[in-house]
């Protein structure tokens, strides 16, 4: 893409990027493949992550903590200059729209490759911003934005407003601070927790409230702006399938949007960048009903999450323009340039539990073979053997496909979920499959409310299926086979698995999340036959990856660990088989006893001793991968014992309380 450069400009042939994971390893290609010089910076706990070693040059800047590493602009400053960088991308989250940090790279002589401070200081106060699109005619959602930041004003404000309502944080975005109010009863602790997580996210309590919108769906648009005095769309993205108000799925084009809606929403977004003289990839946010009125969200002065699927159907690489726009060159298309092709949808691989509440998951990655093929892309910044830290984002990877139909997008996706062998930490995989494959999404009707409403009762928590432990039986036991077979040294091919009596019978005995499971198993040409107490499955390996169970094909992805864990990964069924040592087994539940479910920092204890509770009662408070998780009494009764205090950083399985049942 050659375009003219604006007078003045500077030039640079280093880019020092900003953050870490899957955009880090995401920037570094793309300027690369510009001939540029790239620089990672990085955490003590990243030393050997996979966008350092992309890198051309890596500076670490601190301990695991974001607050001491990522967070700290005046380290990623030094590193750029020490390392002959000529500018600074942010990706997104971090300081990517932080107005302070984008001033003390452009006052240290570098390149912020990202909008103009005042921008990013216009759209990043919520209240503000939604002042400024006020007055550039953006339609908005009813909702209180005022400075008055005292209890009774917004209580006062928010029977005006009426319910159900949203209270979010001012000065935050990402579905921290917020929370969606059904009745007034709630409203005082909903701000208290949300004011709470706010101050606790960006260092500011602020709140405004707003008219919840049901039914809603969750549209943006990408606009793109030069220096000089070209501002355009590049179409929309539909993301209303949403967890805790953060993006599940996302897709272009948005499946409830027509020509004439996409130029409407379009103008109305190139509207609110002109606003604030934006410069670079931004992304404004609408919530769509269903009579098709749309309203201001806020605008993310940043490259999102989600903008491969706009890459995929425009042709456009957005990272490239970040950069073309940030050495002062002209857009090389108009308005009327940008076509959308296909359909595209992206789905986000999280370390998390689905049934386990989506609690956080963290640990070694055991396997990662991410899938491939026609229309299939994967964004990720993990390595086998890699480790998920409670420090860090949850998103492990995003896994995304393009189709000439949205139809065709959604199969490809959904193809490409079940060929992505992500073993160690639990995931959300197998949702992820069930949701794609729901008769509402399928027929694009999805709203901000699908998720809620299609799993009323949370996900349920899943065994592997009886065939699935089978098939890790006869992987383990060939695996113990073949060390036995190496440990012994040469044995002749007519050797294997002779002997003159009949067959002898191998007792196996695995644990997968929680659940024991003893086994026997008999050798038979070509694999075993495996019992499973009164079930039987003859389990044949057939090649690399491929398997005959009970008589038919089955594909799977499969690694032992050094600790003789076999990570198996086979469609939507996936998880990680622990040997069990003879007369171990899962461990018994401990009555009252509530642990720690993640590794985190525990920011509330409500859990005294002597005090009595309802089962259900939020007792603690514990904060990780940037989210707040609550902890519940298991039963109604009296707190016996208390184990840890606010303020602890606790692991996982960490004793935190204990409730004895019935006081």
């Amino acid at each position: 893409m050659g375009a003219a450069m604006k007078p003045g400009a500077m030039k640079f042939d280093t880019i020092l990027v900003a953050n870490r994971g899957e955009i880090a390893c995401r920037v570094i290609r793309t300027a690369r493949a510009m001939g540029l010089r790239t620089v990672a910076v990085h955490s003590e706990a990243d030393r050997g992550a996979p966008h350092v070693l992309m890198a051309d040059d890596a500076a670490e800047i601190g301990p695991a903590p974001v607050s001491d590493s990522y967070l700290r602009g005046d380290r990623i400053i030094a590193a750029a200059l020490a390392s002959g960088a000529g500018a600074i991308h942010p990706g997104y989250g971090f300081l990517s729209e932080n107005a302070a940090f984008a001033e003390a790279v452009a006052e240290a002589g570098l390149v912020f490759i990202g909008p103009p401070a005042s921008a990013i200081r216009a759209m990043g106060d919520k209240a503000a911003s939604k002042r400024l699109m006020r007055a550039a005619g953006v339609p908005l959602v009813p909702g209180y934005d005022g400075e008055d930041q005292s209890e009774a004003r917004l209580l006062a404000e928010a029977e005006a407003i009426g319910f159900p309502l949203m209270a979010k944080a001012s000065a935050g975005g990402g579905g921290r601070g917020m929370r969606l109010v059904e009745r007034a009863a709630d409203l005082a602790d909903a701000l208290a927790r949300a004011r709470d997580e706010a101050a606790r996210a960006f260092g500011d309590g602020r709140l405004l409230l707003e008219r919840a919108i049901t039914g809603a769906r969750h549209v943006e648009i990408q606009v793109f702006a030069d220096g000089h005095g070209a501002c355009l769309h590049l179409g929309e993205r539909d993301c209303s399938v949403q967890r805790r108000h953060q993006k599940v799925l996302e897709e272009a084009p948005s499946p409830a949007v027509d020509p004439a809606l996409r130029a409407a929403m379009g103008e109305a977004a190139v509207a609110a960048a002109r606003a604030v003289d934006y410069r670079g990839a931004g992304t404004v946010e609408f919530l769509l009903d269903a009579a098709g009125a749309f309203y201001f969200l806020e605008m993310n002065t940043r490259l999102q999450v989600e903008h491969p699927v706009t890459e995929l159907v425009t042709g456009l690489d957005l990272v490239e323009l970040q950069i073309r726009v940030a050495r002062g060159e002209a857009l090389p298309l108009r308005q009327e340039d940008v076509l959308l092709g296909g359909h595209a949808i992206e789905a986000r691989l999280y370390a998390e539990d689905p049934g386990a509440g989506f609690l956080p998951s963290t640990g070694p990655i055991r396997l990662w073979r991410p899938a491939s093929g026609p229309g299939v892309r994967i964004d990720a910044g993990i390595a086998e053997g890699g480790e998920v830290s409670p420090f860090y984002d949850p998103m492990l990877a995003k896994v995304i496909a393009h189709g000439r139909s949205r139809e065709e997008a959604r199969l490809r996706l959904i193809r490409a979920l079940e060929e992505t062998a992500l073993a160690g930490p639990e995931t959300n995989a197998a949702f992820l499959i069930d949701a794609l494959s729901h008769p509402v999404f399928a027929a694009g009707e999805a709203t901000t409310g699908f998720i809620a409403e299609a799993w009323p009762e949370g996900v349920a928590a899943e065994a592997p299926a009886s065939e699935t432990w089978a098939l890790a039986a006869a992987l383990a036991l060939d695996a113990a086979r073949e060390a036995a077979l190496a440990e012994a040294g040469f044995v002749a091919a007519d050797q294997i698995g002779w002997r003159s009596d009949a067959p002898s019978e191998a007792r196996i005995e695995l644990e997968c999340r929680g659940e024991a499971r003893a086994m026997r198993a008999v050798a038979v040409p070509g694999g075993w036959l495996v019992r499973d107490g009164d079930e039987e499955s003859e389990v044949l390996v057939e090649a690399p990856g491929r398997a005959r169970l009970r008589g038919r094909g089955r594909a799977f992805a499969a690694a032992i660990g050094a600790d003789g864990a076999l990570a198996l990964v086979s469609g939507r069924e996936r998880g990680v088989f622990h040997p069990v040592a003879p007369g171990g087994g899962a461990a018994a539940a401990e009555g009252g006893l509530v642990r720690a479910p993640m590794p985190g920092l525990l920011i509330e204890m409500r859990a005294e001793a002597g005090r009595e509770v309802a089962a259900g009662e939020p007792l603690a408070v514990i904060e990780a991968m940037k989210m707040q998780h609550r902890i519940l009494a298991p039963v109604a009764g009296r707190v016996s014992a208390v184990h840890a205090s606010a303020g602890a950083q606790v692991a996982s399985g960490a004793p935190l309380f204990e409730v004895e049942a019935g006081g």
